[in-house]
C-alpha cells in the first residue's frame, strides 16, 4: 500500500516541510558521491552509534549526531519512502503546528524516537541513521489532528495496480501495525542485530501522539467555542 497523496489542503505554503525534503535530499546526494571509504566514514562521524551514546551521553559531538542523523539515508528506497510520506503528511501537520513549533516537534520526536531505539536494542555498536523516528511521530500528529482525512493510494495485487482512496486513520494504523510487529520480533536473540530500527519508528509515533495532545485538546476547545448556540425552531 502506497500513498500518493491525501485529500486535506493546507492553509499555507509548507515552507519548513519542503525545507526538510530539500535537506535530505542535498546531504544524500552528498553521500552518492562519496566512495564506499568515504561513506563509511562520513556515517561514522554523523549517524548515531548508540554504544556511544551509552557511553559518552554528554558528549557534543554524540549529541549533535542524534539530529545529524535525521538527514542520512542509507538508498533510495530508504530516502523515497521517507520524504514520500514527510511530503503526504508533513505539510498539514505543518499547517496546524505553525513553523516554529512544527520544527521543534520534528526534531523532538526524531531524538526521542533514537533514544527509544536505544533503550530497548542496546548499545549496538550499529550506526543509526534515517528520518523514519521523526516521520513517526508526523504520523501520529496527522492521524489525531486529522482523522476524517482519506488517502489516495497505489495497492498491488500480483501484475495489477489498484488505485483507491481509503481513510488515513487506515493508511497510518496499518503503518504503526506494522512498526509494532516488526519491532517485537527484532527483540528475539534470533533476530538479526541490523536492518531496520523498529523501535524508533514506534518510540517516534508514541512521542508524536504524547507531544500533539495539547494541540489536539486546543483545537476542540476552538471548535467548539466557534459552534452556534443551540436553537429550538418552532
Amino acid at each position: 500500500m502506497i500513498p500518493i497523496r491525501d485529500d486535506n489542503p493546507t492553509r499555507r505554503f509548507p515552507l519548513v516541510t519542503v525545507a526538510l525534503l530539500l535537506a535530505n535530499a542535498t546531504t544524500f546526494a552528498y553521500e552518492v558521491t562519496l566512495s564506499d571509504a568515504e561513506l563509511l566514514a562520513f556515517i561514522d562521524i554523523w549517524a548515531v552509534t548508540p554504544a556511544r551514546v551509552v557511553a559518552e551521553p554528554f558528549s557534543p559531538q554524540v549529541l549533535i549526531t542524534l539530529v545529524t542523523a535525521m538527514f542520512l539515508h542509507g538508498g533510495w528506497l530508504h530516502l523515497g519512502g521517507n520524504m514520500l510520506y514527510l511530503w503526504i503528511f508533513g505539510n498539514n501537520v505543518e499547517d496546524s503546528l505553525g513553523r516554529p513549533r512544527f520544527v521543534g516537534f520534528y526534531l523532538a520526536t526524531g531524538i526521542i524516537a533514537t533514544l527509544a531505539h536505544i533503550a530497548i536494542e542496546g548499545p549496538s555498536e550499529i550506526p543509526l541513521l534515517g528520518a523514519s523516528g521523526a516521520i513517526a511521530g508526523v504520523l501520529a500528529a496527522y492521524l489525531l489532528l486529522f482523522p476524517k482525512a482519506h488517502v489516495l493510494v497505489l495497492i498491488p495485487v500480483f501484475f495489477i495496480i489498484e488505485v483507491a482512496q481509503i481513510p488515513a486513520a487506515f493508511v497510518i494504523g496499518f503503518w504503526f501495525l506494522i512498526q509494532l510487529v516488526q519491532g517485537i520480533g527484532s527483540i528475539s536473540p534470533e533476530a538479526a542485530s541490523g536492518g531496520v530500527a523498529w523501535w524508533a519508528h514506534v518510540g517516534g509515533f508514541a512521542t508524536g501522539l504524547v507531544l500533539i495532545i495539547p494541540v489536539w485538546l486546543s483545537n476542540r476547545t476552538r471548535s467548539r467555542r466557534r459552534k452556534p448556540p443551540f436553537t429550538t425552531w418552532k
